[in-house]
């Protein structure tokens, strides 16, 4: 069976870690984290990932900004953005944010499991 690639960019080094290394150990997934806004654009293109985990709130680069670049990625365009925050919760809002789904920090595994089950191909 091969690993469904993960991308994960979140400017929080610990959250990406814990997250890279709970997943990795279920045996299904190869993850990538970048701490980094800036250069999640051009590391996608390079791990060519199955479905992307993306923070909004980052320094230097908003997460919007790194949708809207690869979503107009022509090697890119058809993988799966999910958004990662704070900023909103669960309970303000059920709808999606700019167009992408979104998880709600603090986020649970269970709630990245379905979220990795919904929105990727069996």
């Amino acid at each position: 069976m091969d690993k469904k690639r993960i991308f994960i960019v979140d400017d929080e080094a610990g959250f990406t870690r814990l997250l890279k290394l709970t997943l990795e150990k279920t045996g299904n997934y190869q993850v990538l984290e970048e701490n980094d806004g800036t250069k999640a654009w051009l590391k996608a293109r390079e791990f060519k990932p199955d479905i992307i985990f993306l923070d909004i709130v980052m320094p230097k680069i908003d997460g919007g900004d790194v949708a809207q670049q690869i979503r107009s990625d022509p090697l890119l365009g058809h993988v799966p953005i999910v958004f990662l925050t704070a900023i909103v919760s669960r309970t303000e809002t059920t709808h999606d944010i700019g167009g992408f789904p979104f998880l709600a920090k603090p986020v649970s595994l269970e709630a990245i499991n379905r979220c990795i089950a919904e929105h990727l191909p069996k």
